[in-house]
């Protein structure tokens, strides 16, 4: 049986990946939230909008993280969507702080409102920036979350650097 805050992982560098629906999606946000925390990630990225946080109890995530000292990005991206140009920018901002994260052993996880396309989409762009073949990779991410990127727009952008 699936636990209801399911974070899968896979490895990248010396560090590690997370994926993972967002925190409210089982129903109750406390509980996902420390879920999420007890997998101590260094930095989450927030791929939903203000509208889907709201509608599941998650508000105030940002804050909540900030507070476990986590390091808290929100992306917002429309569901099933890729990369507005305002998101691109700061991506390129944020790109090297995930990769220094993960070169010291570190853990990022992403989450989308289900943990599956747009999230996927954020961790294949970062295994393709550390120069991993976007085949392979998108095989591995899938092995670990099988519904991993979910559009043709999310894997273009992912994995054409």
């Amino acid at each position: 049986m699936e636990p209801l805050f399911p974070i899968a992982s896979l490895s990248s560098g010396n560090g590690t990946l997370g994926i993972s629906p967002m925190p409210g999606r089982s129903g109750d946000y406390r509980e996902d939230l420390e879920t999420l925390i007890q997998w101590s990630p260094d930095m989450v990225l927030t791929m939903t909008t203000g509208r889907e946080m709201d509608s599941f109890g998650a508000t105030h995530l940002g804050r909540d993280l900030t507070q476990a000292n986590i390091i808290w990005h929100h992306l917002p991206i429309q569901d099933f969507g890729a990369p507005s140009a305002k998101i691109i920018a700061e991506w390129s901002d944020l790109s090297g702080t995930a990769h220094q994260i993960l070169a010291r052993g570190g853990k990022v996880l992403a989450h989308c409102k289900g943990g599956c396309g747009r999230s996927g989409m954020m961790l294949l762009r970062i295994l393709c920036e550390t120069k991993e073949d976007p085949t392979t990779a998108l095989e591995r991410l899938r092995a670990a979350r099988p519904c991993a990127v979910e559009t043709d727009a999310q894997y273009v952008w992912a994995s054409q650097l």
